[in-house]
């Protein structure tokens, strides 16, 4: 397993949109864009809605991978899922989301949408990583 460099995890930690694929019930792949954040550990914090397909998907099969690009630069995160259904905790890390997407003025105005939706927070654990354009990549 390729670690997350520096060079990595700088990359990571700048807002861009991560692709999301899971694998449906056919044993097909389904992507979506996502928000993410990534901890200091090297997990990949997500954050979804209830009722949206890839929760579906990562109930049934909790592996998923997670790809940010830059032009010719990406990595491609992928490991096993864990789903947190705690409403507090899942508010919270939304809200986190939001503001670093949007930043916390703006934030504070999609916040209220979020809080009348049952929010699941994702977490995925890198056991797989693969990096283009980088050095040593």
């Amino acid at each position: 397993m390729r670690r997350l460099t520096d060079e990595l995890r700088d990359f990571l930690l700048a807002p861009r949109f991560g692709v999301l694929a899971t694998i449906d019930r056919q044993g097909l792949p389904r992507q979506s864009v996502m928000w993410y954040d990534l901890l200091e550990d090297g997990t990949i914090l997500m954050n979804t809605a209830e009722g949206r397909a890839k929760l579906v998907d990562l109930r049934r099969y909790p592996w998923a991978s997670l790809c940010v690009l830059d032009g010719y630069r990406y990595v491609t995160l992928a490991g096993p899922v864990t789903l947190i259904d705690d409403q507090t905790r899942a508010q919270a890390d939304i809200a986190r989301l939001a503001v670093r997407y949007v930043g916390a003025e703006e934030a504070q105005q999609w916040i209220p949408q979020f809080r009348r939706q049952r929010r699941v927070t994702v977490l995925l654990r890198p056991e797989r990583i693969l990096a283009h354009g980088f050095t040593g990549a």
